[in-house]
């Protein structure tokens, strides 16, 4: 709260002024009148609906999901309210969003497609600076330093891409884009504890190679069949769907990871035994580098400590080969839509 008043008080009113005013010369007079028109109803569904919605999805797995009251709650009040919705939209001559974009064989597909790119591109994203921080105990910008690579990989290959758009058939392109991110997922399942910037590097260079070959080709053939009029509204509900996709992969990525978590870390507990003889070397190993009469306990509390790290690794390598597989599923599915008409240009980027 200081932060925020100590910005304000550091306004300039002038500067402020000058900007409203710019916008007013700019922007072109609104059209009041779609406002008699609009679909109020479908709007006030769609915000209960996503807004419940991405509660349940972000605030799921620390409450240990339905055993919460307001968990189930908010998930009965999004599962009427967005089944209202479709129906809605399906039945009133002007809804805020036309689902019947849906009909088109190519763009329902597509948007499939589309979610589960959100899944792979916001669930990577997410996985990686958490395996790094936990795992690894790197900071900030340590992570920053090790992520970039995915960056700068779509970077170098977006131009690439966008000639290769009007020469290849861009179901190749996206079955290629799908594939090499299943390799990159594959590759992250022999993770251990002691991976780096370089471990990970091949990993993040083909996680970007393949997120730009697949992301400019879905675009291409989600939008190219539509008809104009269907265009706009198509746009938007294809977006969300990649947007809908990052939000239930991460809650589901992170539920999985707890999951398997808890499965490793208790067959390891279980195989810990004083029976064994190399846990009794691995205890003997590290008391003899713990100062003080109390090593024999610290060394104790070391071993399971180093339990739950490697059960963690465990973890993570289980769910990169979940995600690997999912991509590696959708991959031949390309050839159930249809070519879409060359276009001219650069294909564009969501949706845009």
């Amino acid at each position: 709260m200081m932060q925020l008043i100590s910005h304000v008080r550091h306004l300039d009113p002038a500067h402020d002024l000058a900007v409203l005013a710019r916008v007013a010369v700019l922007l072109d007079e609104p059209d009041l009148s779609l406002l008699r028109g609009a679909d109020y109803p479908g709007i006030v569904l769609m915000a209960m609906g996503l807004g419940t919605l991405e509660y349940v999805l972000e605030e799921g797995t620390r409450w240990n999901w339905f055993s919460d009251q307001t968990i189930r709650t908010c998930a009965w009040i999004a599962g009427v309210s967005l089944v209202l919705f479709v129906y809605r939209s399906l039945t009133v001559s002007n809804p805020v969003v036309d689902l019947r974009a849906l009909s088109n064989r190519n763009f329902a597909l597509g948007s499939m497609f589309s979610f589960v790119l959100g899944i792979g591109l916001y669930g990577l994203t997410y996985l990686y600076p958490v395996f790094l921080g936990e795992i690894r105990g790197f900071n900030a910008l340590l992570v920053g330093k090790t992520m970039f690579v995915s960056g700068v990989t779509m970077f170098v290959c977006a131009p690439i891409v966008g000639r290769l758009m009007g020469k290849i058939d861009p179901r190749i392109m996206l079955a290629a884009g799908f594939t090499i991110v299943a390799i990159s997922n594959w590759q992250a399942t022999y993770i251990t504890s002691n991976w780096d910037f370089w471990e990970l590097f091949v990993p993040q260079v083909l996680r970007g190679f393949g997120m730009m070959f697949a992301i400019v080709p879905i675009t291409s053939i989600s939008l190219g069949t539509l008809s104009p009029d269907m265009l706009k509204n198509g746009s938007g509900l294809f977006n969300l769907t990649r947007n809908l996709g990052g939000a239930v992969g991460l809650a589901g990525l992170n539920t999985v990871l707890d999951k398997r978590i808890d499965l490793h870390l208790a067959r390891l507990h279980d195989s810990i035994t004083w029976s064994r003889q190399p846990v009794l070397e691995a205890l003997n190993n590290f008391a003899a580098r713990m100062p003080g009469s109390d090593a024999h306990n610290m060394a104790l509390k070391y071993l399971f400590l180093f339990a739950r790290q490697q059960g963690t690794v465990m973890a993570f390598a289980d769910v990169f080969l979940l995600l690997g597989l999912l991509f590696l599923v959708f991959a031949p599915l390309v050839w159930l839509m249809r070519r879409p008409p060359p276009v001219s240009g650069p294909a564009p980027v969501d949706g845009h």
